[in-house]
């Protein structure tokens, strides 16, 4: 991988899903570096925690024995407070952003504490931060009915610009895989109608582009428009 490749997050966490394909949601769970084994019992749980570890070897992928925990009957939560400086802001933000794949409308959801990070913003915990902050809680708390990605498949993309910033969603089969959204740049908010729509697709291309850019053909929709049909990342109608 080339140092500063953008999306080096997006792209490690493609690896991760492709090399536990078949163990995704029945016993494993992935988060970029972080691997989660669950089980009904110890017998089943040193099962799959000799497949995990087999799988890691095969791929010459290693973890760190000092930041492993084996043999868990639970794995704790923290209760977040609401933050009470910028910098507890930007920390809550920072960590609730790894997961905003999964949580539909989370650049809106979030811009009333996105806007107390601003230069020179006064810092007033309003109720709009409140609503915010609780409602992400809650999300992120939350099961996501998302499915895994499939990348023998082709996917869809639907895009749309709204008022505050640019939301698109990435299908496949008719099921959701990943959610992405992003509030309007300052100079964004003068754009055209057609700009903004075309800049939701920019942003999903972008966003996607690990699973875009194959050979796999896949369909942009807009809501009550015809699809667009996109073949290795060129649109054409």
């Amino acid at each position: 991988m080339s140092f500063g490749l953008t999306n080096a997050p997006a792209f490690f966490m493609y690896m991760m899903n492709s090399v536990f394909m078949n163990e995704l949601d029945k016993f494993v769970v992935v988060f970029i570096d972080d691997i989660l084994i669950y089980s009904k019992n110890e017998k089943e749980h040193e099962e799959h925690l000799r497949i995990v570890l087999t799988r890691l070897r095969e791929h010459k992928l290693y973890a760190k024995f000092s930041k492993c925990a084996f043999w868990l009957k639970e794995v704790g939560c923290s209760n977040r407070k609401q933050p009470e400086t910028v910098t507890e802001i930007r920390s809550f933000l920072g960590l609730a952003g790894y997961y905003r794949r999964f949580i539909k409308d989370f650049s809106k959801i979030a811009k009333p504490m996105t806007s107390l990070t601003k230069k020179n913003a006064k810092f007033v915990w309003g109720p709009k931060c409140e609503d915010g902050f609780r409602e992400l809680k809650k999300l992120l708390t939350t099961a996501p009915v998302l499915a895994q990605p499939d990348v023998t498949k082709p996917f869809d993309v639907y895009c749309d610009a709204f008022g505050q910033g640019l939301g698109c969603v990435l299908m496949q089969e008719g099921r959701v895989i990943a959610y992405a959204s992003r509030q309007l740049r300052k100079h964004e908010a003068n754009y055209p109608t057609h700009d903004l729509e075309l800049a939701a697709v920019v942003h999903a291309l972008k966003i996607w582009r690990h699973y875009l850019a194959g050979q796999h053909l896949s369909y942009l929709h807009r809501p009550q428009e015809p699809q667009i049909h996109l073949h290795t990342a060129r649109i054409k109608h």
